[in-house]
């Protein structure tokens, strides 16, 4: 899906809008950063360039996406690389009067023993103060016919001893463990999250719902199983989830193909459902907008995005707005 950035800026660019209560202050908790992959480079200023769009947003997150890995040294510590290239970024952010890297989710094989993993994340903190957990991913499709790629070999991750174990330690040392994976996976991924009560666990993109691959067709289906799936994790006290990550092209919505990008009003009319189902199990101190910018950026602007949010957010209290835009993504990530 190759696309200059050019390119992805005046496709987007066809969609205008006023942007709606341009004063809420806004932390979007789960953004990436990179010089090189398969889609264009994303840095500070392309960043800003979003986050500078219209809405307020004061503080991000990033979020762990293989970038800049060391290409020497002990192989277990390469990824601290990354934590490193943020944390520049980070310091640049500061004083600008711009939206502020203000957390760090860097990665480790959680399958590995304690003590390295201890040593990977005192690594990861040595390297930035903003370091505040680890992501590793479950996604894994067995069907292989969703060509998305996934994030672990295993198809039983979230079921592994090892793995467990090394969630376990990142609650035992104070950090946070992400997860992306597909939505047939929310069942594991709720036993995990009673398995390591201690440990406060993230839910990715609302569990990617896909629509794409064995799945064609069958979103009414999905919808369905996928509902039933969020309310059984929402019993799990120690989940809460990022809601947001829905304009991927797995999902099936299919923006990325459009002449034209969707506007606030087909995004909120889409999407709904599966936002009103989750912050209805979980509560809005459980819940937090995400951009997962640059990724769905394939599908609308960040401006529209957050336009989307407002309409959907508009039935909830002032207080419960607080909490899906800002207040929960400063408690878990400890934002200062």
């Amino acid at each position: 899906m190759a696309i200059t950035k050019e390119e992805q800026r005046d496709w987007l660019n066809q969609v205008q809008e006023e942007t709606i209560d341009p004063g809420r202050e806004i932390v979007d908790p789960h953004h990436h950063m990179w010089r090189t992959s398969g889609l264009p480079t994303y840095l500070l200023e392309d960043l800003w360039a979003d986050t500078e769009s219209g809405h307020n947003i004061v503080k991000t997150v990033f979020m762990e996406c293989g970038a800049e890995y060391r290409r020497g040294g002990p192989e277990h510590l390469r990824p601290i690389g990354e934590t490193e290239f943020v944390d520049a970024a980070a310091s640049a952010s500061r004083g600008q009067n711009k939206a502020v890297i203000s957390g760090i989710v860097g990665h480790t094989d959680l399958t590995q023993s304690p003590e390295i993993i201890r040593e990977v994340c005192k690594a990861h903190a040595t390297a930035s103060s903003l370091f505040r957990g680890i992501r590793h991913g479950g996604a894994h499709d067995p069907t292989t016919s969703l060509r998305w790629g996934d994030a672990t070999p295993y198809p039983d991750l979230f079921e592994r001893p090892d793995f467990r174990r090394g969630v376990a330690e990142l609650g035992t040392l104070g950090y946070t463990y992400d997860s992306w994976h597909y939505h047939f996976q929310n069942d594991a991924f709720t036993d995990l999250a009673q398995a390591v009560p201690e440990t406060t666990i993230v839910l990715d993109h609302f569990g990617t719902p896909v629509a794409i691959g064995a799945y064609e067709g069958k979103m009414a289906d999905v919808l369905i199983e996928w509902k039933a799936s969020i309310s059984r994790m929402a019993q799990s006290p120690n989940v809460v989830v990022k809601i947001g990550g829905l304009a991927m092209p797995p999902n099936g919505f299919g923006w990325h193909r459009q002449d034209v990008p969707p506007d606030s009003d087909q995004v909120a009319s889409a999407h709904r459902e599966y936002y009103l189902h989750t912050i209805d199990a979980f509560g809005p101190s459980r819940c937090m907008f995400e951009s997962n910018f640059p990724v769905d950026k394939l599908s609308l602007s960040y401006h529209t995005y957050w336009n989307a949010m407002k309409k959907i957010a508009s039935e909830y209290s002032a207080s419960e707005q607080d909490a899906l835009f800002c207040d929960t993504a400063t408690r878990v990530y400890k934002l200062d």
